[in-house]
């Protein structure tokens, strides 16, 4: 019987290799740390809301307007989840035929300018995309929101009529579009530069056009990394605050209609609009509504990470 070979002893670790390695784990414990204490942070302001019975709420705070917490609560999660979807619609496919053409299509001197530009937008406050929104964009849109009004309002989506000037979820959308763009475009195009050259090689020698190429080896080894990029941009769209306010005509209702002003409201804009009014009760409220939507934003990035999860192997995700 032949002994197993003695393992070999493993070399020696350099002092800087073990302050690195320390400096990563505890860096890895502190993000834990953090995020387990703003959950405890939220969760204990805001439990007096859900505590004290509704008639002591609406008495003390007049912006409840007779609602409970949770009917306060309710249409704001609605509203937010209306806008960042509305701009996870126009922003994806834009953002993925731009990341697809810089690192494909593109001459190098064009890609390279057209990404630096790409990642500028990434870097401009959010208080001058509201600003932008509010002195820009809204005049530019209403003939369009009108014509879609008009042809278009038939779909409940559409209905009418088209406000003036056009403060509604819509237009929220649009400037959070344009607010995540450089989000899913950076990180498609990076995972679009990390298909095997043979798995293109492969599909050009076959015979398949660019696109046949794209469709066939680049868009499948990154969905899992498109989906990734989808969620971060899902991200900040959920948590944006002062463009949303600055171009929003807020309303606490269960509305569809996205054409109309005083329909909807978010729940970051919601808490920065009301803050400077509140008080006792009423900033536990708000607190309330700051952890629902710290839950939300926890729960898609669970749910990225475990669509992503499944695939990983197979693509560019890994």
């Amino acid at each position: 019987m032949q002994e197993k070979p003695a393992a070999k002893p493993r070399p020696p670790q350099r002092p800087g290799d073990r302050v690195f390695a320390a400096s990563a784990k505890y860096a890895g414990v502190l993000i834990l740390v953090v995020l387990a204490a703003v959950a405890v942070f939220l969760l204990t302001e805001g439990w007096p809301a859900i505590s004290t019975s509704t008639d002591t709420l609406t008495r003390s705070i007049n912006w409840l307007e007779g609602k409970s917490v949770l009917g306060y609560v309710g249409p704001l999660v609605f509203g937010t989840i209306l806008a960042a979807l509305i701009s996870l619609v126009i922003a994806t496919p834009i953002a993925i035929g731009v990341a697809l053409f810089i690192s494909h299509y593109a001459p190098r001197r064009v890609a390279s300018w057209l990404g630096y530009i790409i990642d500028l937008l990434a870097a401009i406050p959010s208080v001058v995309y509201g600003l932008w929104g509010a002195l820009w964009l809204m005049p530019k849109v209403h003939p369009f929101f009108e014509w879609l009004s008009h042809y278009l309002g038939w779909i409940p989506l559409f209905a009418g009529p088209a406000a003036n000037p056009p403060r509604t979820i819509m237009t929220a959308g649009i400037v959070l579009a344009v607010m995540i763009l450089p989000i899913i475009t950076a990180v498609s195009r990076e995972i679009f530069l990390q298909t095997p050259t043979l798995h293109e090689e492969a599909a050009l020698a076959l015979g398949a056009t660019r696109w046949e190429m794209v469709r066939m080896s680049v868009l499948p080894f990154a969905r899992s990394g498109i989906i990734s990029a989808t969620m971060l941009g899902l991200g900040r769209a959920l948590g944006e605050t002062m463009a949303v306010a600055m171009v929003l005509s807020p309303g606490l209702m269960y509305s569809i209609y996205v054409l109309q002003a005083g329909q909807q409201q978010n729940i970051a804009a919601n808490i920065a609009l009301k803050f400077p009014e509140a008080s006792g009760k009423g900033v536990n409220v708000l607190i309330f509504t700051g952890l629902v939507l710290f839950v939300i934003t926890l729960l898609v990035n669970m749910f990225a990470r475990w669509i992503v999860s499944r695939r990983a192997e197979f693509s560019g995700a890994n």
